[in-house]
């Protein structure tokens, strides 16, 4: 295009432009719509331990599906009451808050046999799975509370028990057994996660979540151990053990729900590539 004729078009770009309508601002996007009560579904509360610390209260929810053996040890341990008064011994920022040692050391542990590692499960067509991402060879979702990554279930028609492995993703708020250099040596101590820590995953058994208490949990004093070692776990129940007049009433989001499934749509759509279950946050009521 030659110089004149490259001014002439400018000039009726710049009419144009002149009596084009302003263009109107776009409408802010509508905010979505809360859970429906079809959405929400109610732990077992033998399944659901209830901390009570000097930071506050703490839910946990166990997931025997994923760590049986583990289940049954926590629960035994708080019907008799083991872990009142015990501290947080080891409290590490952005890393995890250690506790269930009667010593308070880091050695100790309960009369009770080690458990075996449950670092992986197995995943069957009737386990309740929700899908948060298929990465081909690999899917990404949740079992109950927990975020969990298992192989593709495509593989399952190939295997014996026509099963696939998975194992839980250590991201904030896991609950995880502590244990020394033998995999089989857990025992009673515990942790629970202030920040996600992949590198722990098919290393330390993930038995469970926090549902309600991050804050608490992230409120522990950090030390190794603490410089003021006050902080404790002051009265651990099973949520089935309270008192009527004391339970209180939980409820959580069911991760299969079409509200879940929406919104794990919009984390990934915010998130992209970096896309993540832990970026995934589980809406829980209590009241």
């Amino acid at each position: 295009m030659r110089p004149a004729l490259l001014a002439a078009a400018a000039l009726a770009v710049l009419a144009t432009a002149a009596v084009a309508a302003p263009k109107k601002p776009s409408a802010p996007a509508a905010k979505p719509a809360g859970p429906a009560a079809a959405d929400w579904r109610t732990p077992d509360p033998n399944d659901v331990l209830v901390i009570d610390t000097t930071k506050g209260r703490i839910l946990v929810e166990m997931v025997p599906e994923v760590a049986p053996q583990h289940a049954v040890r926590m629960r035994e341990l708080a019907h008799e009451h083991f872990f009142d008064g015990q501290r947080f011994f080891r409290v590490i920022e952005n890393f995890m808050d250690q506790t269930g040692d009667p010593q308070n050391t880091g050695v100790g542990g309960s009369p009770k046999p080690n458990v075996p590692a449950e670092f992986t499960f197995r995943r069957g067509a009737d386990l309740p799975f929700a899908l948060a991402a298929d990465q081909q060879v690999a899917e990404v979702g949740f079992v109950k509370s927990l975020p969990v990554m298992t192989q593709s279930m495509a593989l399952a028609p190939m295997t014996k028990d026509q099963k696939v492995t998975g194992w839980g993703l250590y991201c904030p708020g896991i609950a995880g057994m502590a244990r020394d250099e033998n995999p089989d040596s857990a025992n009673s101590q515990f942790f629970l996660m202030r920040a996600g820590y992949p590198s722990l995953e098919k290393r330390y058994t993930a038995w469970g979540r926090v549902i309600s208490g991050m804050d608490a949990v992230r409120a522990i004093k950090v030390g190794e151990p603490p410089a003021d070692p006050q902080d404790r776990m002051e009265r651990v129940r099973l949520l089935a053990d309270l008192p009527d007049a004391e339970r209180p009433k939980v409820r959580v989001i069911d991760p299969r729900s079409a509200w879940f499934k929406a919104q794990i749509e919009r984390v990934r759509q915010t998130k992209g590539a970096d896309f993540s279950a832990c970026d995934v946050d589980i809406p829980v009521e209590v009241k």
